[in-house]
């Protein structure tokens, strides 16, 4: 188990675009933020938290959680996700 792996695609100051590639058994630790983030299951499984709910997504999902919910996964079958936070989250760069 490790962390996934980041890679902002793109950016401006008012949204940011990032790929996470995740092994099974990664994580996503529990965490909240700011920034309004909408997610996208490019490929692979996963169960997420956001705000206490627990569900599962797989290819062609996608969601948003809200700003300053508290979310996380754990990675079910390796995968990327696609991330897009407005605004941009200056700790990526």
């Amino acid at each position: 188990m490790s962390d996934p792996i980041r890679t902002v695609l793109a950016h401006a100051p008012d949204l940011m675009v990032v790929r996470f590639a995740f092994d099974a058994g990664d994580r996503g630790a529990l965490h909240s933020h700011p920034h309004v983030q909408s997610t996208y299951v490019q490929s692979g499984r996963y169960r997420f938290s956001v705000d206490g709910r627990d569900f599962e997504v797989g290819p062609g999902d996608a969601f948003v959680i809200p700003s300053d919910a508290e979310h996380g996964c754990t990675c079910l079958e390796r995968g990327v996700l696609i991330d897009s936070f407005t605004p941009r989250r200056d700790d990526f760069l």
